[in-house]
Order: C-alpha cells, then structure tokens, then sequence
C-alpha cells in the first residue's frame, strides 16, 4: 500500500494526461479592421507555455514536488517546444510522439489585457496507442507516490480505467482532474 508521505517535498508525483502548447499574442489595439468589424492587433510580445496536463505538473513543481509526466504530442515543433519548456521547468516529461496526431496547441490572441480570440489547432479525434501508454504508465508507476490523470478529452487517456486498476494493483492512489461531465471513466479512482 502507499507509503505515508510525511513531507510532500518529499512526494514523487506521476500526471498522465492530454497535454497542450499554449501560445500567447499579446499586443495593442487602436483601429477596427476596414475588411470586418473586428479589432486589429499589433502584436508586440509572443510568449509559450506547457498547457494541460503539462501545466498540472508544472504546477507540482513549483510546489517544490518531483512530477513525472506522461503525455502525448505529434511530430511537429510544437510537439519539441513542449520537450524543451518541460525540460526548462524540471519536469520529467515521457512525451509519446505520435505519426497520426498534431500536437494541441491553443492560440490566445491579447490586448489590453483581454483575450480577444482564441485559436485552436488539434486533430479531431486523436487517438493513442493505449498499449504503448499502459507500458511507459507501468515503468513509471513503482517509483510514484501518488498519480494525477488530467483527462482533457483530446484521446491520450482515453483509457482511465487500466491505468486506474493498474495504479490500484500497485497501491498507488489515483486523483482524477477531468473535464468531462461522465465521471464513470474514472471509478475506483481515489
């Protein structure tokens, strides 16, 4: 069963979930677009985060806990920017790169201080080899206290209840960050 953790610093914590690249455009607007009525946006600074599943683990680590994190981006840059942002934040990321999918990434458009727009780039229905996942999930799993699906519902977890009953099989509590409004996916979960 769990160890009792007596200092969370001392906690190693494993996220498996969709993660996401998000893009910021920040800049200022003082005109309306003469081809339609909406803002023109002269963009000053463009910046990157981890978003997702990534973003709940860089979340971990600045608590000053140990994350581990499994998720799954395309070939493409936005798949390597994320590589290298979890790298910077000290996250140990497994990121399974897939032929068939695009990395998500989320285009926020700002100024003044307000998200204007939003654009997002993903594959419809992306879908991920649960086998592989299930493999680099149980590699991970005897050297975790604890495990954090962050199901987002882009198709990386899409199979929760094996890596439930597999993080039960090995005493390991699983928390469950889920968008989606069916909770029976995640049962047995702690």
């Amino acid at each position: 069963m769990n160890r009792r953790i007596r200092d969370w610093q001392e906690a190693k914590v494993l996220v498996v979930g969709d993660v996401m690249l998000d893009q910021y455009w920040d800049g200022t607007t003082l005109r309306i677009s003469p081809e339609a009525p909406v803002p023109i946006v002269k963009v000053h600074q463009e910046s990157e985060r981890v978003g997702g599943a990534a973003n709940v683990a860089a979340n971990i680590v600045a608590l000053d806990i140990h994350a581990e994190l499994i998720g799954g981006v395309g070939r493409d840059g936005a798949g390597q920017t994320l590589r290298r942002l979890c790298s910077d934040l000290n996250i140990s990321a497994d990121l399974i790169c897939s032929e068939t999918n695009r990395t998500t990434v989320k285009l926020r458009v700002i100024s003044q201080h307000q998200q204007l727009l939003r654009l997002d780039f993903e594959a419809d229905g992306s879908t991920y080899d649960n086998e592989t996942l299930l493999k680099h999930f149980n590699d991970k799993l005897q050297d975790v206290d604890i495990v954090v699906l962050s199901d987002y519902g882009k198709g990386f977890v899409s199979d929760c209840r094996s890596l439930i009953n597999a993080a039960k099989a090995a005493g390991k509590r699983v928390v469950v960050d889920p968008k989606s409004n069916d909770f029976s996916n995640y049962s047995g979960a702690y």
